[in-house]
């Protein structure tokens, strides 16, 4: 059973000849090897850390919304950590589309 999933992913383009927009591309590709549907893809631009971590002052943050199998997350985890254009990531489950329509038409119901 797929579920949906989104992606915050931080890259590391510091110094990198080719831009985020390759890098997002490739990682995108990384997503469909592993048979996940990408349904959107989020460029949230450069943006400074609140604090200097190890070697990076900022970072480019994407967030990838995507369908897949539970057991393909910890594949991407895996293959993510050994990347060096991603420095951080993280994942989190989402509701599934008619539910997360269902609340927002009660919401819209209840503000009236």
């Amino acid at each position: 059973m797929k579920n949906r999933y989104e992606a915050l992913l931080v890259l590391d383009t510091k110094g990198k000849e080719e831009g985020a927009k390759e890098i997002i591309e490739r990682l995108e590709g990384e997503f469909k090897k592993e048979h996940a549907k990408v349904e959107q893809v989020q460029k949230m631009g450069s943006h400074q850390f609140s604090y200097a971590a190890d070697k990076l002052d900022g970072g480019f943050y994407v967030n990838f919304i995507f369908e897949a199998d539970p057991t393909v997350i910890k594949k991407l985890k895996a293959r993510f950590d050994l990347d060096a254009d991603v420095y951080r990531h993280s994942y989190q489950k989402l509701a599934k589309k008619k539910v997360r329509a269902k609340i927002q038409k009660k919401a819209a119901a209840q503000a009236e």
